[in-house]
């Protein structure tokens, strides 16, 4: 299916929405306005002719100093035969798209497709993180990479390169040798006490036998 196709397909199950074709080498690639994304995930997951069941991942870039200054970056993927959405009446054929939204940098602010993509909940956190853009609606919109005090998001392109900072935290990130030497040693006290309980008590035909014979059963030895 060409970009065209799956543009008329998207052209007619979100009528409102503003389409374009972008260029691209390796798969068809969409741009729709922000207020459509998730309607349009929508209809790429849903319609019959469409069937982009995967998630794959979520990205954005930066175009700063220009505007609109950010792309939100989706890709998804039909998975052919190997899944077919409920309600429709064959596979549609295996491949993949990109679907792109711009953000000015005032309001770098989307709904996030976690409705429609329940996986795309952690991709989004970290493009919030590193790229300051808001994800509304987001189940659990915070930081993934950086410390929750961080300033500044690390791949915005007017962000400082060389930024010394000491990062708080709550709790100590590094443990003595003597705490991880402790750790060890009671996993190993655990994990013995787990295979000796496993061994305590043998049981079916085998426990039976051994039994048998320790009794002096002479039929123990048979098969």
């Amino acid at each position: 299916m060409t970009t065209a196709s799956v543009l008329d397909v998207l052209r007619t199950a979100v009528p409102d929405a503003s389409f374009e074709e972008a260029a691209s080498a390796d798969m068809p690639t969409i741009v729709v306005d922000r207020e459509h994304v998730v309607e349009t995930c929508r209809a790429l997951r849903t319609h019959p002719d469409l069937q982009f069941s995967l998630f794959v991942d979520v990205t954005a870039a930066d175009a700063w100093p220009k505007e609109p200054r950010f792309e939100i970056v989706y890709h998804f993927a039909c998975l052919g035969a190997a899944y077919t959405v409920e309600g429709a009446s064959a596979p549609a054929p295996a491949r993949r798209v990109r679907l792109k939204t711009r953000l000015t940098g005032s309001d770098p602010v989307v709904d996030t497709v976690t409705p429609v993509y329940p996986a795309a909940g952690w991709p989004e956190r970290e493009v919030f993180d590193l790229f300051g853009v808001t994800f509304r609606h987001h189940p659990d919109l915070r930081r993934i990479l950086m410390p929750d005090d961080w300033q500044g998001y690390p791949l915005r392109r007017d962000y400082p390169v060389q930024v010394k900072k000491d990062a708080g935290s709550w709790s100590p990130i590094q443990i003595t040798a003597e705490e991880f030497a402790a750790n060890v040693k009671a996993q190993r006290e655990q994990s013995d006490r787990q295979a000796t309980g496993n061994m305590a008590a043998p049981t079916g035909r085998g426990g039976d036998r051994e039994q048998r014979r320790g009794a002096g059963d002479p039929a123990a030895g048979k098969p």
